[in-house]
C-alpha cells in the first residue's frame, strides 16, 4: 500500500491570498543563471614597445657586419705587422734599451699618465725581444684568424706595450692602431675569412658525418694555450709588476688591468665550458651576451671613425690655409714627405689643382658623417675618402697611416661588395686548386663564411651596408 498524497489546501473564494516569499534581493543574478567565464581581452604591445622588442631581436639575435669586423681585423692586423717587419732593424732605437727615451724616463711619464705596457716589467734586452717577437706573431696570427679570441687579447697588449713605451714617434695612424685593436677584443671577428671559420666548418662537416665525433669535441690545442696564458699571467701578478692593478688605473674607471684581463681569461674558459657541457639554456644566454658586446663594439668603431673625420674637417675650416686653398701645397714641397720629388713637383705646380684637392679634402671629411643614412651618397664619398688615403700613401710616403684609415674606413663598406668580392676569391681559388683533386662548388663563398646572400648580408638598408 501506497501512503495517500497529501492534498492541498483549496483556497477560499474572496479570501486574501498569502504572498510566497521571494529571493533575497542581494543575491547576485548569475546565481539564478549561471553563464561561462568570458576570456580576458589579450594584451596588445604599443608602438613603442614594438619597435623596442624589434631593436632588442636585432642586437641580440646575430652578430651585425661579419665581413666589414673581418676587413677590420685583417687590416690593423696587417697594419701593425708591416710595421713592425720594416721596422726590425731599428726596433731596439725605437721602444728597446737603445732608445733615446730611456726605460726610466718611460716609467716616470707611465706613472704619471697610468698607460699600461710589459715592458717596464724588466729591464733586460731579451725580455723586449720577447714582447716585440709575440707583437710580430700575434698580428700574423690575428690576420690569419687562428684562435681570433686569444690572439685579439695578444694583439692589443703588443700594440698598447710598444705604443705606450715611446709615445712620441707616434702619428694619426698609430693612435687609430692603438684604439682599434682594444674594440677588436670585444667583436666577433673571426666570422669569416679565417682559419677558425675554416675549422668550425670542417667540424661542423664531420660531426654531420655517420659515425662523425660530436662538434663540441676536446680542444686540445686551445686548452693547452688557455693554460699557458693563465699561467703566465698568475706569475705576473704575483711578481708584483708595473700596471696589474686590480680596481684603478685600468681601460675603465675602477677596473683596473688585473681585472680585465683575468676576466677575459675566465670568459674564455667559461665559453669553452658552456660550448662542450652545458648546452641549451646557458649557451644561448652566453651567446647572446657575446652578440650584443660585439654590436655595441661595431657601434662604437662606426661612431670612432665618425669623430675622426667631424673633428678633423672642422679643425681644418679653421685653419688660413684651408681656407685660401692652399694647405696641401706645403707638404708636397716637403723633403721628408716626398718620396717621388718629381711627381710632388708637378702636382704642386698647378694651383687649381691644389685648390681642388684642398677644398675636397674638407668638404668630403666634413659631410661624411652626415650621408651614412643615404646609401649611395655615403658609397661616393667612402670611395673619394680611400682614394684620398691611396694618395697620402703614394704621394706622402705614409702607408702605415693610410693603411690605417682605410682599414677604419671599411666597417662602412656595402656588404654585397664585400661577399661579392669573396665570391669572386673563391672561385678563382677553386680553378687553381681543382687540377689533380676533386672539383669543388664555386657557387658558395667557402672557407668557412657565410654565402653571399645570407642572414648577414641584410635585406633593409644599414649603415654597413
Amino acid at each position: 500500500m501506497t501512503s495517500p498524497k497529501p492534498q492541498q489546501p483549496q483556497p477560499t473564494p474572496g479570501a486574501q491570498q498569502p504572498e510566497l516569499p521571494t529571493e533575497p534581493t542581494d543575491v547576485p543574478s548569475q546565481a539564478q543563471a549561471p553563464q561561462a567565464p568570458q576570456e580576458p581581452t589579450p594584451y596588445e604591445e604599443t608602438r613603442i614597445e614594438r619597435a623596442i622588442g624589434r631593436g632588442f631581436r636585432y642586437v641580440t639575435g646575430r652578430a651585425l657586419a661579419p665581413y666589414q669586423t673581418a676587413v677590420i681585423r685583417i687590416g690593423f692586423s696587417a697594419a701593425w705587422l708591416f710595421f713592425l717587419l720594416r721596422e726590425w732593424p731599428h726596433r731596439a732605437v725605437l721602444y728597446g734599451p737603445d732608445s733615446p727615451w730611456s726605460l726610466d724616463m718611460a716609467r716616470r711619464l707611465l706613472s704619471g699618465n697610468h698607460a699600461f705596457s710589459v715592458l717596464p716589467w724588466s729591464d733586460g734586452r731579451g725580455w723586449f725581444e720577447c714582447v716585440y717577437l709575440m707583437a710580430i706573431a700575434a698580428g700574423a696570427l690575428l690576420m690569419l684568424g687562428w684562435r681570433t679570441r686569444t690572439m685579439s687579447v695578444l694583439f692589443m697588449v703588443g700594440v698598447i706595450s710598444l705604443q705606450n713605451r715611446s709615445i712620441f714617434i707616434g702619428d694619426g695612424g698609430d693612435n687609430v692602431i692603438h684604439l682599434m685593436s682594444m674594440y677588436l677584443v670585444l667583436t666577433r671577428c673571426g666570422q669569416v675569412w679565417s682559419l677558425d671559420a675554416r675549422r668550425a666548418k670542417r667540424a661542423a662537416a664531420a660531426a654531420d658525418e655517420p659515425g662523425g665525433a660530436p662538434h663540441g669535441s676536446r680542444d686540445l690545442p686551445g686548452v693547452i694555450l688557455w693554460a699557458v696564458l693563465g699561467l703566465a699571467l698568475a706569475v705576473a701578478q704575483l711578481g708584483g709588476n708595473y700596471g696589474l692593478s686590480w680596481f684603478e688605473h685600468g681601460p675603465f674607471p675602477h677596473i683596473g688591468w688585473s681585472l680585465v684581463l683575468w676576466g677575459l681569461w675566465a670568459t674564455h674558459g667559461l665559453w669553452w665550458a658552456v660550448q662542450r657541457y652545458a648546452p641549451g639554456e646557458p649557451r644561448v644566454v652566453l651567446d647572446t651576451l657575446a652578440k650584443l658586446a660585439h654590436n655595441g663594439a661595431l657601434l662604437v668603431i662606426m661612431v670612432e671613425v665618425c669623430l675622426i673625420y667631424a673633428t678633423a674637417g672642422w679643425y681644418k675650416i679653421q685653419g688660413s690655409r684651408w681656407q685660401d686653398g692652399t694647405a696641401v701645397y706645403f707638404p708636397m714641397h716637403l723633403d721628408y714627405f716626398s718620396p717621388w720629388p718629381a711627381l710632388s713637383e708637378l702636382m704642386g705646380g698647378n694651383g687649381v689643382m691644389i685648390m681642388l684637392i684642398t677644398y675636397g679634402t674638407v668638404i668630403v671629411q666634413v659631410a661624411f658623417p652626415f650621408t651614412l643614412f643615404n646609401r649611395r651618397l655615403k658609397n661616393v664619398l667612402l670611395v673619394a675618402m680611400i682614394c684620398e688615403h691611396l694618395s697620402i700613401a703614394f704621394l706622402l710616403g705614409l702607408p702605415f697611416f693610410s693603411l690605417a684609415m682605410i682599414t677604419a674606413d671599411a666597417v662602412f663598406l656595402p656588404t654585397t661588395f664585400l661577399t661579392w668580392i669573396s665570391g669572386r676569391i673563391s672561385r678563382l681559388r677553386a680553378r687553381l686548386f681543382s687540377r689533380g683533386g676533386p672539383a669543388r662548388p664555386v657557387g658558395g663563398s667557402g672557407g668557412g663564411e657565410p654565402d653571399a646572400r645570407t642572414e648577414h648580408s641584410g635585406g633593409g638598408h644599414t649603415l654597413v651596408g
